[in-house]
Parts: structure tokens; C-alpha cells; sequence
């Protein structure tokens, strides 16, 4: 049987595994692309005016983005313009500067015979002087079907690299910065392993930054994420990018984007607030979030933490014309609200406290567990008098009466104000000679 001291040292050395994956995620600079202005308004109940993306832009600017997705061209019906096409055209004719700027394009079709046809969306990045690309294409057999077959894929994608090479003016006079974005990346290392990989030899021995995953519906869990991405690894060495985008399906995104990184991506894109294509996404509000929550120092020095919170908020309820999901993790508004004191993040290892990225603890009633400094930091909320003006002995009483109403059938929100106040007289009154 193995001894007591044999097993204490092979704990510390799993906790040692543990600590040095926190040690990397603190180290990471991460290469992050935002889509505040197109993967919000895909999920959106309302989208957004040219109006807004205009407005929109200069926040994301001044909250440190530098890469920034300003539009997607590959939709569907080519001829009818959208809101992005707008956008794009009025930042062209009003000589707005566009360094850093993204769209999602599809390549064009090299025939058998050498010619080669340039897609719509690469004649629009061209019209639209937009410097840099998420240039998009489909692996699974699914993804492929009516689109092009392998040997028409094989042909087509260095020839469409090449023309958005020789076409293209990327920033600052410079060649475009082009990431061959696998929509369907997830599904295609899962079912068609060999011929994926074969897609990124090709792509290694090409002029791009590197490649985006996607897991577009969110179904593949965090250890299946980690493994394609260093699977994509072996054949895509550095400096190449590997970039996630994770939907949200079984609940993975967050923990899928971080085992990404761990497994040697270099980032992801997203928008910064939860909305997403579907029904959320890893949103780069939460990775940032959750970067921060393991001391990384590159987040304080690129971007302004303290805007975090309130950005996100004011851009997902403008793309949505209603408030924010109040449970949502991270961003929500119950994600700060305090209902056990024992459940508050202080300064202790993990914590993040919402002042670090621009929020502030509140106080949430919960009749089952709140205690003494919840209930005065909620009637402090309320009255707007100090919580140290409402005595212990009352508090205790308070809890006391949650308790005794709900064995009595009683279900009460004692969070809204005038049931809170109604419980505090009652507790008042219930106490002999209190005058607190």
C-alpha cells in the first residue's frame, strides 16, 4: 500500500500540473479580434443602424482593441447590400482610418484550367479598402456540399490567396494580414482527421498570419478543443496564428477558449458582450475577465478594465432593446449582487472583484441563506442610509421571519424594496424594546 508521504508528494505534483497552466494563461498576450460590431447584432433581436456602428467603433478603439472585425461580406443574396456594406462604404468616403480592420470574406473558385474567379465578398474587401481578412472556408463533408470539392478546395485556396495578396493594400501600406478561418474546424478534425490536416501542410507553406477554429454550434467539450488546436499545432509551427471563436451549446465556450490557449492558440475573436450568432458565445468581455482573474498584467496594460462591465452592458441592451440576462456569469447583474457573505470574491487566489473591471459589489436577498451584512447592505441599498445604521440583533430577527413565513407557505421577494422594508418593521416590531 502506498505510504502517506509517497501520496502527499504526488498531490503537490498534480497541483504543481495545475499551477503551471496558471502560470501560462498569466504570461499570454493574447491575439484577440473583436466582433462587437457583427457577432452581437447576428444574435440580436434588433441588429444594428449604420448609425450605431458608428458610434460603436471609436469605444471599442478607446477601450484598446487594435484588431477589429468592421463587417462580414460572405452573406447569403451577395446583391442585396447590408447594414456592414454601409458601414464599410462611409468609413472608405469619409477617409476614417481602418488600420486593423477585419472582414469575413470566402475565397473564389480556381477552375481546372488556371483561371480564377474572385468570390463577391473579395471584389467588396477590394471596393471597400478594408485591410485585413477572415477568409473563410468549409472541411466536413457537410460544410463542402454545393460549395466545392476537395480537388476544386485544394486549387482554390492559394489562388485566392494570392489575389487578396496582389489586391489587397493591408495596414499601413503594408500586405493584408489574411487568417483562413475554418467555419466548420471543430467537425472537420473530428470526422475527417487526414484530410484536415492535409488542408493545414497547404496552408503552413502559405503567405497568411494563420488559421481560426470554430466550433460554430457549440457541442464539443473543452479536453476535444484542447486536442484539435494542438493537433493544428504540429502542422502550423510559430509565428502562424491559431485563433478560436467557441459558440455556446453544452455550456463549454469559456472553459473550451481557455483549454484552447493552454493547448497553444494564440487567441480568439468575439464580441464583447454575451450575445452571440446563437445563443452565446465566449465572449472576449469574459475571457478578459477570466484573464485577469489569474493576475495577468497584459490585460491592465492594453485594455481599460475599468469600461469592461459597462461597455459590455450598454452594447449588448443596445443591440437588444432589454436588459442583460441578470444571471449571466461575469456580466451579469447578479453577477455582483451578494446573497451569502461567504460567497464574496475578495483579493483571495481566483477572486475577481468587479472593480477590477469596472462594476461594484451590491446585495441580493435570498430568504434561504442571506445573513446579517447582506440584509443591511440591501437595506442600506434601499434607504440610502449606512449599513452599520441597522443594528445585528434586527438582522438576525429578519432571518428568523424569512424562515418562519416560508414553513408557513409564505413565499415572499424580499428582495424588492417594499417587501424589505415591510420585513424590517416587522422584525423592528417583533424585538422588545428595540428602537434601531
Amino acid at each position: 500500500m502506498e505510504s502517506s508521504t509517497d501520496a502527499l508528494e504526488k498531490a503537490r505534483a498534480i497541483w504543481a500540473t495545475a499551477q503551471a497552466k496558471v502560470a501560462q494563461l498569466q504570461a499570454i498576450d493574447p491575439y484577440l479580434i473583436d466582433l462587437s460590431l457583427r457577432e452581437n447584432a447576428v444574435g440580436s433581436r434588433v441588429g444594428q443602424t449604420l448609425k450605431e456602428k458608428l458610434a460603436i467603433l471609436p469605444q471599442l478603439r478607446a477601450f484598446g482593441f487594435k484588431n477589429i472585425l468592421l463587417g462580414t461580406l460572405d452573406y447569403s443574396l451577395s446583391d442585396e447590400l447590408e447594414v456592414d456594406d454601409d458601414f464599410m462604404m462611409y468609413l472608405r468616403d469619409h477617409k476614417i482610418d481602418m488600420t486593423g480592420g477585419f472582414v469575413f470574406s470566402d475565397i473564389g473558385i480556381a477552375a481546372a484550367d488556371g483561371t480564377f474567379t474572385p468570390s463577391p465578398s473579395m471584389l467588396k474587401m477590394k471596393a471597400y479598402g478594408v485591410p485585413n481578412t477572415l477568409h473563410e472556408i468549409y472541411l466536413s463533408d457537410y460544410g463542402m456540399d454545393g460549395q466545392y470539392d476537395w480537388a476544386t478546395l485544394c486549387r482554390s485556396v492559394p489562388a485566392s490567396i494570392k489575389w487578396v495578396n496582389d489586391n489587397i493594400v493591408g495596414d499601413n501600406g503594408g500586405k493584408p494580414r489574411i487568417l483562413i478561418n475554418i467555419v466548420d474546424g471543430c467537425d472537420a478534425f473530428a470526422e475527417a482527421p487526414e484530410r484536415t490536416c492535409e488542408m493545414l501542410a497547404l496552408l503552413a507553406q502559405q503567405p497568411i498570419e494563420g488559421i481560426s477554429i470554430e466550433d460554430d454550434r457549440g457541442t464539443y467539450m473543452p479536453f476535444q478543443v484542447g486536442a484539435i488546436v494542438a493537433m493544428a499545432r504540429q502542422f502550423l509551427p510559430p509565428p502562424l496564428k491559431i485563433v478560436v471563436h467557441m459558440h455556446s451549446g453544452g455550456g463549454f465556450e469559456n472553459a473550451s477558449v481557455l483549454e484552447a490557449l493552454l493547448a497553444g492558440a494564440d487567441g480568439a475573436w468575439g464580441g464583447i458582450p454575451k450575445r452571440a450568432a446563437v445563443i452565446g458565445h465566449a465572449s472576449l468581455g469574459e475571457l478578459i475577465a477570466n484573464l485577469v482573474r489569474v493576475g495577468n498584467p497584459n490585460m491592465a496594460s492594453t485594455y481599460q478594465l475599468k469600461q469592461l462591465l459597462p461597455l459590455a452592458t450598454a452594447l449588448q441592451i443596445q443591440d437588444e432593446e432589454e436588459p442583460l440576462p441578470p444571471d449571466l456569469p461575469i456580466l451579469g447583474d447578479n453577477a455582483y449582487r451578494n446573497s451569502l457573505t461567504f460567497f464574496k470574491q475578495t483579493d483571495r487566489f481566483m477572486d475577481l472583484q468587479p472593480e477590477q473591471i469596472g462594476g461594484t459589489y451590491r446585495y441580493r436577498i435570498c430568504p434561504v441563506v442571506s445573513d446579517p451584512p447582506v440584509l443591511a447592505g440591501r437595506l442600506a441599498e434601499v434607504t440610502g442610509q449606512p449599513a452599520g445604521d441597522f443594528a445585528k440583533p434586527i438582522m438576525v430577527q429578519m432571518i428568523r421571519l424569512m424562515r418562519r413565513d416560508l414553513r408557513a407557505g409564505k413565499r415572499i421577494v424580499y428582495d424588492e424594496a417594499p417587501n424589505l422594508l415591510d420585513l424590517y418593521a416587522r422584525a423592528k416590531a417583533s424585538l422588545p424594546g428595540s428602537t434601531v
